[in-house]
């Protein structure tokens, strides 16, 4: 038996929801601004996979990749979002609207 597609979908499962989590704790924290670096770092993740040998490791690292990269396209929608009323927002933080 190979059980590497279930763990690589299990990973992918939790990195997404993962990401869910991180995006809105992010914008809330610091603020939507910062997507270009976190795409940045998502896309220099995707380019280390290329590096990494193992074929288990190697796609570990592209799912959360992926999940980063996606997470930073996202971060400009949560914080139109929370402008709407549907996440709380951080009353510490300026806002820029």
């Amino acid at each position: 038996m190979n059980f590497t597609g279930l763990i690589l979908g299990v990973a992918m499962l939790a990195a997404i929801g993962f990401g869910f989590l991180w995006v809105v704790k992010l914008e809330y924290h610091v603020g939507a601004q910062v997507w270009p670096a976190v795409l940045t770092f998502g896309a220099a993740l995707a380019l280390a996979t290329l590096w990494i040998r193992p074929f288990w490791a190697s796609a570990l690292v592209g799912i959360l990749a992926g999940s980063i990269v996606w997470g930073a396209t996202e971060l400009p929608p949560q914080e139109e979002r929370v402008r709407r009323g549907l996440f709380p927002a951080n009353p510490k933080r300026r806002r820029k609207w």
